[in-house]
């Protein structure tokens, strides 16, 4: 393990921790990453003794490019030296209380620090000192897990995830980003001990679920959230879309499952975290919605705008961003139906326009989505949807060179029309600024100053206004 000790740090480490007569030692992710053979810049050191006191040390000899934080009361240090960040703190261990998941901390051993560790393969360590350097100390066959792919914990999972319930997500977590299977016994304990995920902030539950979802498959992680019934702890909305009803032998699909294709799509196109939230919830109500019709089937009429009033308030369930992110997955869900239902027909400009003008600068997010929202299996209609999508995707770069409504805004504002009318804001004002911007989007005027003043005192006259006012001059 040398070999992957080469940075002149753990070196030092080794020096001083040796001068303080003390033992130090790599822990944690650092070392299963070498197994993986990932690259990672964040390393754990725990020492048996201070690790504030190490880290202040070895700060010391690292000199001015160092920054380094001490956080006493918590025992722990961190250093930033290049483009790498350690973390020292003393060897534990650790006891619980029921009704929290914070623990109890005593000095410990090098083997109690071990034993507190999530999983096996995050409790493997190496040897800093010099007599020693490099040796792996793995009690708990962590090595062997990693290359059989098992996410197990070091005791019984039981104890493990009801003393730290987030253990639960982070072992969802790591199955999903690694592809590893969770051991039997350990997913057992997870769903006997789903509930006790409550004490856990949303906060910290949802930073676990937005790793999940930047995975590069994020259904595994979903299914297996739904499965042990940590899903509906914290997602209820979401657990209602699973199954599938039946009228007169006919059935819909299981929008659950669809959701997570769905996602899956998305995330071979893009890693944005929000764009991966509009498929999440694109279809949320569709169980609001669901209706049966004896002459249609199933429908779900107007769930995008209803999943689009949703959005708010899941946003704040989850504790999620309550500002432009927000506000963009509500409007990728609300929108969309829109592209499909083009690729469907004819595809008119004024179509084309309206699209560009609701979607704005999210028109190419909104594309994703729709294209990842097309999950049958059925060859032709596959074939059938990527042509007329291409048709589409042409037809709105065709119209947006030639009328520029993207962000677009009509040429004559609301308070210009209260100005030359002399009007007040009412009724009046909105009608002819309504009827300016639909004339334009549906190609009866052009997105020209005088010829939209000329039509808007067409319209004043039809309800009875004079001009009291010319337009304006630099126009």
């Amino acid at each position: 393990m040398k070999k992957h000790l080469n940075h002149p740090v753990f070196a030092l480490i080794a020096e001083e921790a040796e001068a303080m007569k003390t033992n130090a030692f790599v822990v944690g992710g650092y070392v299963r990453d070498i197994f993986l053979h990932r690259e990672s810049k964040d390393i754990d050191v725990v020492v048996l003794g201070s690790g504030v006191e190490l880290a202040r040390r070895v700060a010391l000899r690292l000199g001015d490019k160092v920054n380094v934080s001490y956080f006493k009361s918590f025992g722990t240090a961190m250093i930033k030296y290049e483009d790498l960040e350690i973390e020292f703190v003393g060897a534990r261990k650790e006891s619980y209380r029921s009704e929290s998941r914070k623990p109890i901390v005593e000095t410990g051993t090098l083997e109690d620090d071990q034993k507190r560790r999530d999983f096996t393969i995050n409790a493997m360590a190496i040897h800093l000192h010099k007599n020693n350097f490099g040796e792996l100390i793995d009690p708990f066959n962590g090595v062997a897990d990693i290359k059989n792919k098992i996410i197990r914990t070091p005791l019984d999972p039981d104890i493990t995830f009801s003393d730290d319930p987030l253990r639960m997500m982070r072992a969802i977590r790591f199955a999903t980003q690694l592809n590893f299977k969770i051991e039997d016994a350990a997913l057992d304990a997870i769903k006997s001990n789903s509930e006790r995920l409550r004490i856990v902030s949303m906060e910290r539950i949802t930073d676990e679920l937005n790793k999940i979802i930047l995975c590069e498959k994020p259904s595994i992680g979903f299914d297996l959230l739904f499965q042990t019934g940590l899903l509906k702890i914290f997602f209820p909305q979401m657990c209602l879309l699973h199954g599938v009803d039946y009228v007169n032998g006919q059935g819909h699909k299981d929008n659950f499952y669809h959701t997570l294709q769905v996602l899956d799509n998305l995330a071979t196109e893009t890693d944005d975290l929000w764009l991966r939230w509009s498929a999440i919830l694109h279809d949320i109500a569709k169980p609001a919605t669901k209706r049966y019709e004896p002459d249609h089937g199933w429908t779900f009429h107007g769930h995008e705008d209803k999943g689009a009033r949703m959005v708010k308030n899941i946003f704040r369930q989850l504790k999620l961003p309550m500002n432009d992110k927000m506000k963009l997955v509500e409007k990728l869900v609300r929108l969309h139906l829109r592209p499909i239902v083009l690729a469907q027909d004819y595809v008119s400009d004024s179509a084309i326009r309206r699209l560009l003008f609701d979607a704005g600068d999210d028109i190419d997010g909104l594309m994703k989505l729709c294209k990842a929202d097309v999950t049958t299996k059925n060859e032709y209609k596959i074939r059938k949807y990527k042509d007329n999508f291409r048709i589409v995707q042409e037809k709105l770069i065709e119209v947006e060179e030639k009328d520029k409504v993207r962000n677009w805004q009509p040429p004559i504002s609301g308070e210009e029309i209260m100005e030359t009318f002399g009007l007040k804001p009412g009724k009046d004002v909105g009608t002819i600024k309504n009827a300016i911007r639909e004339a334009i989007l549906d190609g009866e005027l052009k997105n020209d100053y005088k010829e939209v003043f000329e039509y808007m005192l067409t319209l004043a006259a039809k309800i009875g206004l004079k001009r009291v006012k010319e337009p304006k001059s630099e126009k």
